[in-house]
């Protein structure tokens, strides 16, 4: 039997799942392997629509991480922002679904997802699974920051710069 053609047995399943745009699946991507380089056994399941699978399926990633495919639940990449509302409702009301029958078809037991911190529902598949879910930020640090001080803007525009009052 020729070892290379044996199938390593991992330690640890982890299933990652990105929203799906362009800002959000590249950092996924690079914890996937950061995660792979640290741990040598570690099995990774990035979750993509078929059409990101198209787009970055045949780019070079390490033999510990695989890609899985849902059906495209939401309008293409490029009509995306013809109609974003759409987009948006299409990816939290219908990809729950597909990536739950995902799930279902993969081989090695699953011991943890990671999520986009948008894809909510992520939590709920793991309750109902029993699988621990980590919920990764994948925007920048300084929309973060933004989010983080967006009160202050709220509360009292008085003391903002004139540069930064909206419609003054």
């Amino acid at each position: 039997m020729n070892p290379s053609n044996v199938e390593p047995i991992a330690a640890c399943h982890v299933v990652a799942i990105p929203f799906p745009g362009r800002g959000h699946i590249n950092p996924m991507m690079n914890l996937c392997k950061f995660l792979s380089s640290r741990k040598p056994d570690i099995l990774v399941t990035v979750v993509v629509t078929e059409e990101w699978l198209g787009y970055i399926g045949s780019d070079a990633k390490p033999d510990n991480i695989r890609f899985a495919a849902v059906a495209n639940a939401a309008p293409p990449e490029r009509l995306k922002a013809v109609d974003f509302p759409a987009f948006y409702e299409a990816v939290m009301t219908k990809m729950e679904a597909s990536v739950e029958k995902l799930l279902d078809r993969l081989q090695a037991p699953i011991n943890a997802i990671v999520a986009d911190i948008e894809l909510l529902w992520s939590v709920n598949v793991g309750k109902r699974r029993n699988i621990p879910v980590a919920l990764f930020w994948t925007m920048t640090a300084s929309f973060f920051a933004m989010l983080h001080c967006f009160n202050l803007f709220a509360e009292d525009n008085n003391n903002l710069p004139p540069r930064l009052l909206v419609g003054k």
